[in-house]
């Protein structure tokens, strides 16, 4: 690997790896954030609230648009605009004064972000080719992983240990090597065929598309669908959907060309994203809600359960995209979740007495050994984790090679936006099919009991054992009532949870039979052959 080739890799993955790491690392600042900010138009949980989802927000929205004026007017030159933006709206996080600032920051934040993440995979599509392009993405997807992984555990420590603002401020130092490492090794590329007028009412109804599908789903799901707005957000996402490939077809110049959608493996890949994704959300979202709402894991032991898979991912990714490069990518798209597939089947067999994992790191006199968790979550932890490693980097491979190089920022915009897009809308569709499982699980296991009551609903939410009773410290023991409301919902939860373990099972077959069926290896074998975009 050359030294251009070497820098080029490490400013893509620091600039789309400081993305994901503000995606998760919030999470665990926000009770903090919540307690020492004070807010003056929003309220304590409605800031903490829209904290999350503003990032979001704009980050998906703005996706399609950021891929497309990187192949028109430069990659490295939006890319640099990108991470200068993040880099200076991470400061303003660090040192907001109040919430209302933090939730304004955030947005322009997640817009920063928007530029990274496609931005960071056309760099690699147009400055490497063959298997050392496969083992770029695996570099890329492998980073991907380490961050999210560890995001949450490393930005829990900055939070206990320091301060919140340290989260976001820790960026800095990143974006200043990833703006050196681009301006001194990174050469130029674009789309050499763009010469027309930029379309921005494409621009604006894709956006208008993409942010109303994924914060209409996101917002209804945290409101429990009962805020009229979630609904209109997700029609105006909905209209503005049908309407943009006809807008696209009219356009002269579209932003996003239809013709991409001509090649199968493009084709092919984002409907397989879309399953796939899907299914990683929900089973992600209900094993966290399970291991600590149900089974009592403690925080801490909740995240470490999820390191193994999330190690082999960070190990093989690379290994696996530079196999992919070389022998095409079908088979691994194919076994790889069907493997995750079996890993979280293995899941759907764990009861609702499983023993906690309880670990402290500040009071370990509570700590408990892992016990049933090597039986009960490690093997499928490993097969999932096995599976997720076969798929990443091979995906990725699979979508760069179907598009030319000229179109690789919007086509990487287009999967980053259905991979974010589909999560959300399975979250939504399966969250209110769990909901009314549990619910009527829950009347059956207690009869005359008005389940549909709200009062009812919010002190006995889905895979949440809530009862003031049953935590640590409490002197009195709960009465035999409450003790059978306890172990319905244990139980009825189980089930809610071993439900949505068999639709994220569904959805990552249907996956793999897609690829199966639709992804061609002559297409991709042959397009990693190419010779990277010369040098503006």
């Amino acid at each position: 690997m050359s030294a251009r080739e070497r820098w080029t890799l490490i400013a893509a993955v620091l600039g789309s790896s400081i993305v994901f790491v503000d995606s998760s690392v919030v999470t665990v600042a926000l009770p903090r954030i919540g307690r020492e900010l004070p807010t003056t138009v929003l309220g304590v949980l409605e800031g903490q609230l829209y904290v999350y989802t503003g990032y979001l927000l704009t980050l998906s929205a703005l996706l399609v648009l950021a891929g497309a004026l990187s192949d028109y007017y430069g990659r490295r030159r939006i890319f640099l605009i990108g991470l200068v933006g993040f880099g200076l709206t991470s400061v303003l996080c660090g040192v907001a004064p109040n919430m209302e600032f933090l939730v304004l920051s955030r947005v322009l934040q997640g817009a920063a972000g928007a530029i990274l993440v496609p931005g960071s995979l056309a760099l690699l599509t147009a400055n490497f080719s063959g298997e050392a392009q496969g083992r770029a993405y695996g570099v890329w997807a492998a980073a991907t992983a380490a961050t999210t992984i560890l995001g949450p555990f490393i930005g829990g420590i900055l939070v206990d240990t320091i301060s919140w603002r340290v989260a976001f401020l820790i960026n800095v130092p990143l974006v200043i090597v990833a703006v050196w490492a681009t301006l001194q090794h990174v050469p130029e590329s674009r789309n050499e065929r763009a010469t027309g007028h930029f379309d921005w009412l494409g621009a604006a109804v894709v956006a208008i598309a993409v942010g109303g599908l994924s914060f209409g789903a996101t917002y209804g799901q945290q409101r429990d669908w009962r805020d009229p707005l979630a609904y209109v957000v997700l029609a105006a996402g909905v209209v503005a959907t049908i309407a943009f490939p006809f807008l696209m077809a009219r356009s002269r110049e579209p932003l996003v060309p239809l013709d991409l959608f001509r090649s199968r493996n493009f084709t092919v890949t984002n409907i397989s994203t879309f399953l796939i994704y899907g299914a990683l959300y929900v089973s992600f979202y209900y094993l966290a809600l399970f291991l600590q709402g149900v089974l009592g894991y403690s925080a801490a032991a909740a995240g470490l359960a999820g390191i193994p898979g999330g190690l082999l991912l960070v190990l093989l990714s690379t290994r696996f995209g530079a196999l992919s490069a070389r022998y095409g990518p079908k088979i691994f798209m194919t076994v790889g979740p069907l493997l995750m597939a079996i890993g979280v089947l293995w899941f759907a067999r764990v009861p609702a007495t499983s023993p906690a994992w309880v670990f402290m790191p500040g009071n370990p006199s509570t700590w408990v050994p892992p016990g049933q968790y090597f039986i009960d979550f490690l093997p499928a932890q490993i097969i999932f984790g096995f599976g997720l490693a076969l798929m990443v980097a091979p995906l990725t491979t699979a979508l760069m090679t179907s598009v030319p190089v000229r179109n690789s920022g919007v086509a990487s915009a287009v999967n980053n936006a259905i991979s974010r897009v589909g999560p959300q809308l399975a979250g939504a569709v399966i969250f209110v099919a769990i909901t009314a499982s549990f619910y009527s699980g829950m009347a059956a296991r207690l009869p005359g009991t008005d389940t549909s009551d709200p009062s009812f609903r919010t002190r006995y939410p889905p895979l949440t054992i809530t009862e003031p009773c049953l935590t640590s410290g409490t002197p009195t023991p709960c009465p035999p009532e409450v003790i059978a409301r306890v172990e319905a919902v244990r139980q009825q939860s189980t089930e809610a949870f071993h439900l949505a373990m068999y639709v994220a099972a569904a959805l990552l077959f249907a996956g793999a039979l897609v690829n199966a069926v639709g992804i061609s290896n002559d297409v991709a074998l042959a397009a990693a052959k190419r010779e990277p975009a010369p040098a503006a």
